[in-house]
């Protein structure tokens, strides 16, 4: 099979009406701050235990097409002795990696980050592949202040994305850009949508030098909303009006498919949101959908609690959640299915 044949089965296995990507990719360090505010005991057993909680979910492969795993998850086997990406590919969810190695500070740009793991990514990303991996995701962050992020921020973090995604496709893996304009701070909405617009006219400039497919990337950007040191949030139109506005602004149209994650984010802020922009939008050219971390998780986890006698319970949760994310990427949400009501 050929690199492009490859790459383009990817993009139509992840690419579906109605379905969002689970991003499970915490690093330990994230999922141990994660299980202690609900009291589970962060282990390889515990982690793996709950991984599997999420991919044996009976009928979760009907809202999410892809789960991007952390390299440990990636390489472990569930308790009946499948491996864990197996468990994902028989309920039709197609698994995939973050491949990042996290950020450091930026020299000569105070404020700033950067994010490691270029180097030996080819190598990497072979290993990754014949562990069933068959699409990658990177993150670069944008912190908000005064002064951030900064021209040299903006640009050398869109080169990274870019590099990154050049790499993943030459060995038939498609590529994630997450470009992560953080909700830390006390900024205004307006401030947002800006830094969100100079950040993705730079990655998309340098996706191009780099000669990156755009018809076989996807792009995962942060809603434009205002910081959460800044009251009152934003109601679902105006995030939905602003984050319209950058994406058609920025986002070639060859893109097949915007999966928002939800930064900070409530579970219900987060569909709301992704539901406000599929009502607003008219004839856009990508599918607009979701790659929810915490907005999935965060109901499951906080019922499992680290007990096998409440995984039935967090299932439940877990696949309410991700029926609702994707009713929201149909635009068919409404509150009145958080209850349940309505929600099937």
């Amino acid at each position: 099979m050929s690199i492009q044949t490859e790459l383009q089965e990817t993009i139509d296995s992840l690419v579906r009406r109605g379905r969002g990507i689970l991003a499970a990719d915490e690093s330990t360090p994230t999922i141990t701050k994660r299980f202690q505010a609900v009291g589970i005991e962060c282990t390889e057993a515990s982690r793996r235990s709950y991984r599997e909680l999420l991919l044996s979910t009976t009928g979760i492969g009907e809202f999410i097409s892809g789960v991007i795993l952390y390299e440990e998850t990636l390489g472990q086997s569930a308790s009946n002795g499948l491996r864990l990406a197996e468990i994902a590919q028989r309920q039709g969810i197609v698994p995939g990696i973050k491949v990042d190695k996290g950020t450091i500070d930026l020299a000569n740009a105070p404020g700033d980050k950067i994010t490691q793991g270029l180097d030996g990514l080819g190598e990497r990303l072979k290993g990754y592949k014949e562990q069933g991996a068959r699409f990658a995701k990177w993150r670069e962050v944008y912190p908000i202040t005064p002064a951030n992020p900064t021209l040299l921020g903006i640009t050398a973090n869109a080169e990274v994305l870019a590099r990154y995604a050049a790499i993943c496709q030459s060995y038939g893996i498609v590529p994630i850009v997450e470009p992560e304009v953080l909700i830390d701070g006390d900024h205004t909405i307006e401030r947002c949508e800006e830094v969100t617009e100079a950040a993705q006219n730079e990655v998309f400039a340098a996706l191009k030098r780099h000669r990156v497919q755009l018809e076989a990337m996807l792009l995962k950007p942060s809603m434009v909303v205002a910081g959460k040191g800044h009251p009152p949030k934003a109601s679902p139109d105006e995030v939905a009006k602003r984050t319209l506005r950058v994406l058609r602004r920025t986002v070639p149209a060859a893109v097949p498919s915007i999966n928002f994650l939800s930064g900070g984010q409530t579970p219900e802020e987060a569909t709301a949101n992704l539901n406000a922009i599929n009502t607003a939008h008219v004839n856009v050219p990508w599918l607009l959908s979701f790659s929810y971390a915490r907005a999935l998780q965060e109901p499951p986890m906080a019922i499992w609690k680290g007990k096998p006698e409440n995984v039935a319970a967090a299932q439940e949760a877990f696949l309410h959640r991700a029926r609702l994310n994707a009713a929201a990427q149909r635009g068919a949400y409404t509150p009145a299915m958080e209850k349940g009501s309505g929600a099937g």
